[in-house]
């Protein structure tokens, strides 16, 4: 197999604690909010990489509707 044959192969990157994790980093940089839609996130992600995110989240029973909030785990406070 040539090198151009292996180098085009995509490995799957984008699991569901992937995402999670990137759209939390978004809503903690304050780019997104908790209250947008999944959706939201294909702003943020190569549109070559989006049909696998799309895949990843209708795997996981996430639809492109449902809130950011919904994706990620509640926030937890500690009590001061």
């Amino acid at each position: 197999m040539s090198s151009q044959a292996v180098s085009s192969l995509q490995i799957s990157h984008y699991t569901i604690e992937v995402i999670q994790e990137e759209a939390r980093q978004l809503v903690a940089q304050g780019v997104i909010s908790r209250q947008q839609p999944i959706y939201v996130l294909c702003q943020y992600i190569p549109a070559r990489e989006w049909v696998e995110v799309e895949c990843e989240l209708e795997r996981c029973d996430y639809l492109l509707r449902d809130r950011i909030s919904d994706l990620i785990a509640p926030e937890t406070w500690t009590d001061d």
